[in-house]
């Protein structure tokens, strides 16, 4: 396991279940995408099962959908077709390779981010989908545990990832020719990045978390420098693991207050709307309710999901989706594994199609929103 500022996703049924953290980096950022009629489509079998963990999603208005992860000690990266999830080959260098986050620019193109390694020698992972194969490209690695979880893409000339080195934020932009790094803001404390998305060259925003302090932290970018901006700090100190950004005036981040661990989580949504971001109402904020990942695709359809329920025991976690309906968020029901499990990243592309990934009982997990139920 890679050793970074960031705490590894927990998955039900593998070690990193057992672990008390207070904080979860597996979310998907996925750019805005035209919205749709919710007329319900046909649900094709949408199951994909191997060892492992699925982290992030992204979707395409077009049906195509990309999925990452890790499996077996490898990167794991699989396609949706229209029909079916396949997998599809990625690049998998040095010792523990994992993905976190993935966005889709085309059919042409596409990113992927993660690390590989272990403290002092962690390097940076970033692979992209050039329309027929996924190419490792060379990326900044400062210090000795560089790690990125989330990526975002508005076009071939202009992409973000974020992460930490660390104890440090740490911010890369790819400007259609190479992978920089870029300044973070200067800040008091161990501080991590866990996802970005942009909605133009000149607005982006990053989520994570200040660990001195426990409190959310959130930054944008306003096309010449990345500022912190105010955002609302629970008490008992709060984590953002999951962002989404329709416009200037409308994002969404998401996250949880307190340690799971110790039976104290609740599940945080936080909405910009243009002047401040604002604490909104959620269900599932009851005690030992996380929410990892976040995405919408108009101002009356945004899904978030991640998992309720809190303890060691294999089926203590259960997935957790929940929606915006345009006034309020409510909890929709999904499969729930026997063995319990978590959900990693959601990506819509319409409000008839959605995708959410994850893991059960050490294996991988996905599940599909046809426009009138998860399946």
């Amino acid at each position: 396991m890679r050793q970074s500022g960031a705490m590894p996703s927990l998955h039900v049924g593998s070690s990193a279940s057992l672990l008390a953290i207070s904080l979860l980096t597996a979310a998907a950022v996925v750019t805005a995408a035209p919205s749709a009629t919710a007329a319900t489509v046909p649900s094709p079998a949408s199951s994909f099962t191997v060892p492992g963990v699925l982290s992030a999603v992204a979707a395409a208005p077009s049906g195509d959908a990309w999925a990452v992860g890790s499996t077996s000690g490898k990167t794991l990266i699989v396609r949706w077709n229209g029909t079916d999830w396949k997998q599809v080959p990625s690049p998998t260098p040095g010792t523990s390779p994992e993905l976190s986050s993935v966005a889709v620019v085309s059919a042409r193109s596409a990113w992927a981010v993660g690390g590989y390694g272990v403290y002092p020698h962690a390097k940076t992972l970033i692979e992209h989908w050039n329309g027929t194969d996924w190419k490792q490209v060379p990326s900044p690695s400062p210090g000795t545990s560089p790690d990125l979880t989330g990526v975002a893409a508005t076009s071939e000339a202009n992409a973000w990832a974020v992460g930490s080195d660390g104890s440090r934020t740490l911010i890369e932009h790819w400007n259609g020719k190479a992978w920089k790094q870029v300044a973070s803001p200067s800040l008091a404390g161990s501080a991590v990045l866990t996802k970005v998305a942009a909605v133009s060259a000149r607005n982006a925003w990053a989520v994570g978390t200040l660990f001195t302090t426990s409190k959310t932290l959130i930054l944008h970018w306003n096309g010449k420098k990345w500022e912190r901006v105010a955002s609302p700090a629970p008490a008992g100190g709060a984590s953002l693991s999951g962002l989404t950004a329709l416009s200037a005036k409308n994002a969404w981040a998401v996250g949880t207050t307190g340690d799971c661990g110790c039976g104290a989580g609740a599940s945080v949504i936080l909405h910009w709307n243009g002047k401040r971001w604002r604490r909104m109402a959620s269900p599932g904020s009851a005690t030992g309710a996380w929410l990892f990942s976040v995405t919408a695709t108009s101002a009356r359809n945004a899904w978030a999901a991640g998992f309720s329920g809190c303890g060691c025991e294999s089926g203590s976690f259960h997935p957790l989706i929940v929606r915006w309906n345009g006034t309020a968020w409510k909890k929709v029901p999904s499969p729930n594994p026997a063995s319990g499990g978590t959900i990693d990243g959601i990506a819509a592309a319409s409000a008839a199609s959605a995708w959410a990934v994850g893991a059960s009982d050490g294996k991988t997990l996905t599940e599909r929103w046809n426009g009138s139920s998860w399946k």
